[in-house]
């Protein structure tokens, strides 16, 4: 009945989308309510600075599969190209993936919801199940699905489909020998936000103040041209109303997983993770969106700090960790956890964290810095400093993080923090160097931010992946 051994759990992995780490209970936000989310935290282990490898969705979506940064994996941009149908481009090719190694060990590993790393119509080797979204965004009402490699159209309220394939799915695994690996990826709280999501949920909102979202004049780097995040500015209420409904409903739905595991009895037996792609500005710096909410991409921690809680009763102690860590050290950490060994083993970024999860406070995970990219915008952040350098000149940012929480005071320019730029800069290049692949070196693309349209498989290609213009507004009928 699935497994029952605790050192080799079952893993529920669920991912939301465009959630930034401000937007759970438990992380102080007091007008959100997120009751699942806070159980989670209080049974494990709830990290307050982990961070997106590139703050937007593909490319943060594929290091946490592969291990590996933007700049080898070759995911720059959220995939605009190549979803499905003839087109169709698998961007992981011939990668190993870290659900590969799961697979190898005997899981049966399923994906139930947002895939958006390309060829979505086609289920991928070692998969048992494959519900995936076409594309990577939509409406929440008649989103386009793959089940199994046939498209069909949801026309349920899109949160609570995912839910059921979910419980379904761990309704069988019960009756199987061997442990599962789920990935449920929710496209909440991603837009569209108004007229979206069922009363029940906008109702909770009807009085909110949303104190939790300060809305600053809008950003001089600011991106236009998408009518959804545009709406953000014209239509603040209306706008934060869906968003923290999208993260309510979206709670609610893995409570009922939750619940589920319990009744099966397979809670102590099963490793659940809660993360997000990447992060969120709702107004927080007079910016609606992610990295690509300006232009040029910006590295607030807004974008790229996500959440990330980690139980499994039992095994984790309740614990808040004040650690450092990232989307590329969720690789090592699971196959250490797992047991679990890595039938592709090179040098990788990430570093194990499992010891943090074991209640470790002498781990020397606590002492590293995390790295950032999105295009040619990179980003080194310690406890105290954030260097966030732009090729090929700028404009470049430093932040006191101790002093300045909120990165409102640039001091690239003060002159007695030269020597600290200078030696931020030098660690930021020598980890780069350390592992890009130079034909997947961001630092020489013009990643944009409106989207990626193949693969790169060679410097001279930059110049036809990425495109420049945003995408169009979706069609949204108004739900009640």
């Amino acid at each position: 009945m699935a497994s029952r051994d605790p050192q080799r759990p079952n893993v529920l992995f669920i991912l939301s989308d465009d959630q930034g780490a401000w937007a759970m209970r438990c992380a102080g936000n007091r007008d959100i309510v997120t009751p699942a989310l806070d159980r989670i935290a209080a049974s494990g282990v709830r990290f307050t600075s982990f961070f997106c490898t590139s703050p937007v969705c593909s490319p943060a979506r594929a290091s946490l599969l592969t291990g590996e940064i933007p700049s080898r994996h070759g995911v720059h941009d959220w995939i605009r190209d190549g979803n499905a149908g003839p087109s169709r481009v698998d961007y992981l090719a011939r990668q190993p993936l870290l659900t590969d190694a799961f697979a190898t060990a005997g899981y049966r590993c399923a994906l139930i919801g947002k895939w958006h790393l390309g060829a979505s119509d086609v289920p991928r080797a070692g998969y048992v199940r494959w519900f995936a979204h076409a594309s990577g965004m939509s409406p929440y009402y008649d989103a386009p699905m793959v089940d199994e490699g046939t498209l069909r159209t949801v026309a349920r309220y899109l949160t609570d489909e995912l839910t059921d394939q979910a419980l379904t799915f761990v309704d069988g695994e019960a009756n199987e020998r061997a442990p599962f690996w789920l990935s449920l990826n929710y496209t909440a709280p991603h837009y569209p936000w108004i007229d979206s999501h069922p009363r029940a949920y906008t109702a909770l909102y009807d009085d909110c103040a949303f104190a939790s979202c300060p809305q600053d004049p809008p950003h001089p780097f600011s991106a236009t041209g998408n009518p959804a995040t545009d709406e953000g500015h014209r239509r603040r209420r209306g706008s934060l109303v869906g968003y923290f409904a999208a993260v309510t409903a979206m709670d609610a739905g893995i409570g009922r997983v939750l619940d589920r595991l319990e009744a099966l009895r397979l809670a102590s037996s099963t490793l659940v993770i809660f993360m997000s792609d990447n992060g969120m500005n709702c107004g927080h710096h007079g910016i609606w969106g992610k990295g690509n909410g300006t232009r040029p991409q910006n590295m607030y921690d807004t974008s790229v700090k996500v959440p990330a809680l980690f139980t499994q009763p039992g095994r984790i102690a309740p614990a808040v960790c004040d650690a450092l860590a990232s989307g590329y050290d969720v690789y090592p950490t699971l196959l250490d956890y797992a047991g679990v060994a890595d039938p592709a083993p090179r040098k990788r970024p990430g570093r194990s964290f499992c010891a943090l999860l074991d209640g470790d406070a002498a781990s020397p995970q606590r002492n590293i810095v995390v790295y950032d990219e999105y295009g040619p915008v990179r980003m080194v952040r310690t406890r105290e400093w954030k260097y966030v350098h732009r090729e090929p000149g700028g404009p470049h940012e430093l932040c006191d993080l101790v002093h300045d929480p909120d990165e409102r005071v640039n001091r690239i320019d003060d002159p007695s923090t030269t020597t600290l730029v200078r030696e931020l800069r030098s660690r930021l290049a020598a980890w780069f160097a350390e592992y890009v692949d130079p034909v997947q070196d961001a630092a020489r693309i013009a990643c944009t931010g409106c989207g990626q349209l193949g693969r790169v498989t060679s410097v001279e290609d930059a110049a036809r992946v990425f495109a420049d213009v945003p995408i169009k507004a979706l069609h949204v009928a108004p739900r009640r």
